[in-house]
């Protein structure tokens, strides 16, 4: 009977990164969505300071300018973001099956536990 260890520490090496990622996708999401509603409240001054709304305008605020742009470069970050999340989600649910097929094989082919060993086996093993 050859021992799936390492198999199962592999799979579960695995899983563990790949909740690190997702982890780190929802944090610099998160962090994203704060600098873009900061971006927000910028513009809002800016243009409440000027006193022009439209963007077309002439005198439009050349900094509001540059945040709407920035913020937009955001969402689209975060647009992206999701993408690689849902793929590491996937990802996650394909390493969590491994993982559980790794753990049934090495179940199914280790060692008995010493509850399941007969006394005698175990008197035997002791000396």
């Amino acid at each position: 009977m050859k021992s799936h260890e390492g198999l199962v520490r592999l799979k579960l090496f695995q899983v563990k990164e790949k909740r690190r990622q997702l982890g780190q996708l929802d944090l610099m999401m998160g962090e994203f969505e704060r600098m873009a509603a900061e971006l927000d409240t910028q513009i809002l001054s800016e243009e409440k300071k000027a006193g022009i709304t439209d963007i077309t305008h002439f005198a439009y605020p050349t900094f509001a300018k540059a945040a709407r742009q920035r913020r937009d470069n955001l969402f689209d970050s975060i647009r992206d973001l999701k993408a690689q999340k849902d793929d590491a989600e996937a990802a996650l649910a394909e390493s969590e099956a491994e993982l559980a097929k790794a753990e049934a094989l090495e179940q199914r082919d280790g060692k008995p536990r010493d509850e399941e060993m007969p006394v005698a086996d175990r008197r035997a093993m002791i000396g």
